[in-house]
């Protein structure tokens, strides 16, 4: 891959009139001039879209761009094509467009002035598109929202999951780029396996956004929730704000009741008719109104970075879904306010939400929705709860951005506890996860229980006192804290760290208040 001799900050600034780069955005693109395959985990603001974008426009050929959604794909051509004097050089190719559009697409591919490509992974589904493909000089094959390829992932699309199969049917030798915003140490390795990165560059940026305050409000009654939601917005009046919400019909009802609070705010959903959606997403960006109520189709790739607060009305389905949607507050780097209201009514709902699911999934969801609830009901840091989640480790105990730091609630001795729990994971020989381990140490039996006589342990009902949140809240404290771990390749077996053996041990982790 020749690129001419031109200093990096030369084309940064000749293409998009920048002066220098961020974070790791130069090494990224070192990496991918340089031809191999590469994996960026950027929290959203850090500057993904150009760690390709920039490449693209200096190699030869075409880039192809996999990206999930319509809405998306629009918004980063729009963005690419206002940093240029000529329309041609970036476009899309989906269901949305007509024969003579694609035409016109396809012309300026095969003549060269299109430099990035962005599709759909059900275009790449088509024979008719791989053949033509083929017939391209293409640079490079970028997977945006590459956390759809995992099966843990929070949005996932069987398309994404055959991304390879049909990339090696244009090239087996393309470089591959793939991206994403959020991946726990578990996404990352599923992404890397399905598309078969050879020996990649990978970076990981800090999931730390300092400027974030994150807080978990009880959702009672919807009349006092709703009176709480106004009553906020007023406490922030004339900042933009985003309402994310479980369903449609939601979204329409808390558009209409702030509406009637003298607010100026609009409904968006998938259900609504992509005029009105993209007048409304407008509306947003341009301030015309304050807040949107939305549910999870509103969202992403939307730069609008002086989002100053984020709202959950219900509590979101994985730490992922809640991680990247907090993170559209704040973008440029000032005060961003992430309120969640939780209850276990909700919960409920997202657990019936699944029940017409395959079991794989239905128990991954369960995972994952189980995440959440230890995230809300914790009452360590929020942030270091976040960033373990990411395989991240805050050293602070405090870092004064949330309501746990700012307000924290009264602690009390569970040394003995700890003990407990590291004997059941122990006398368990490390070959079950947390559902069983929390089983055998409040006394409940299943078939499961009975035939491995697990019943018949010591440490069978020793906590049986406590109830099963109270053991699952500890075992995540005891995550934080580096005494046990979940083995991502194992299905999430619990297994003892070094620092958990000399504690139980010792018997006395003093560390644990």
């Amino acid at each position: 891959m020749a690129v001419a001799k031109v200093s990096l900050l030369d084309a940064l600034h000749e293409h998009f009139g920048f002066d220098s780069f961020k974070g790791n955005q130069e090494k990224i693109i070192n990496s991918i001039l340089s031809g191999k395959d590469t994996f960026v985990i950027m929290p959203t603001g850090g500057g993904k879209s150009l760690c390709y974008q920039l490449p693209a426009l200096m190699l030869p050929g075409v880039a192809l761009i996999v990206s999930p959604l319509i809405a998306l794909m629009k918004n980063q051509v729009d963005l690419v094509r206002s940093y240029s004097s000529k329309d041609n050089v970036a476009h899309f190719l989906n269901s949305t467009l007509t024969k003579a559009q694609i035409k016109k697409v396809r012309s300026d591919l095969t003549s060269g002035k299109t430099k990035l490509l962005y599709v759909a992974p059900e275009t790449l589904t088509k024979q008719e598109n791989l053949d033509f493909f083929r017939e391209l000089q293409i640079s490079f094959i970028a997977v945006d929202e590459a956390h759809c390829i995992s099966e843990w992932g929070h949005d996932f699309r069987p398309e994404y999951r055959r991304l390879k199969e049909m990339i090696d049917m244009i090239s087996d030798e393309l470089p591959i780029i793939a991206l994403t915003a959020t991946a726990t140490p578990k996404v990352q390795s599923d992404i890397v396996k399905n598309l078969v990165l050879r020996s990649p560059e990978i970076f990981i940026s800090s999931f730390n956004r300092p400027n974030l305050y994150y807080e978990i409000r009880p959702k009672r009654k919807k009349d006092q929730t709703i009176k709480d939601i106004v009553k906020f917005i007023h406490s922030h009046k004339g900042k933009s704000g985003i309402i994310y919400t479980l369903n449609r019909k939601t979204t329409e009802e808390l558009a209409d009741m702030l509406v009637a609070n003298g607010i100026k705010a609009v409904a968006y959903h998938a259900g609504l008719d992509a005029g009105t959606r993209a007048s409304r997403q407008d509306m947003f960006l341009l301030e015309e109104v304050e807040v949107i109520v939305a549910t999870i189709a509103f969202g992403m790739g939307i730069d609008k970075p002086d989002v100053r607060f984020v709202i959950h009305y219900n509590i979101p389905k994985s730490l992922e879904n809640y991680y990247q949607e907090t993170g559209r507050a704040g973008r440029d780097g000032l005060e961003g306010i992430c309120v969640c209201f939780y209850s276990h009514k909700d919960v409920q709902k997202l657990e019936h939400l699944m029940r017409d699911k395959p079991l794989s999934e239905r128990e991954m969801g369960a995972q994952l929705i189980n995440e959440t609830v230890a995230y809300a009901e914790s009452s360590v840091c929020r942030r270091k709860v976040i960033l373990h989640y990411f395989g991240e480790n805050l050293e602070k105990d405090n870092c004064g951005n949330c309501d746990n730091c700012r307000n924290p609630k009264e602690k009390i001795e569970v040394k003995n506890r700890v003990v407990i729990a590291l004997k059941a994971i122990q006398s368990l020989e490390e070959r079950f996860g947390s559902e069983y381990v929390v089983n055998i140490i409040t006394g409940k039996t299943n078939p499961q229980i009975t035939t491995f006589k697990h019943d018949k342990l010591d440490v069978f009902g020793e906590g049986k006192e406590f109830d099963e949140h109270f053991w699952n809240s500890l075992l995540r404290q005891m995550m934080l804290e580096g005494l046990i771990e979940k083995d991502i390749e194992e299905y999430g077996l619990l297994k003892i760290m070094d620092k958990g053996k000399n504690s139980s041990k010792n018997r006395t982790p003093s560390w644990f208040r």
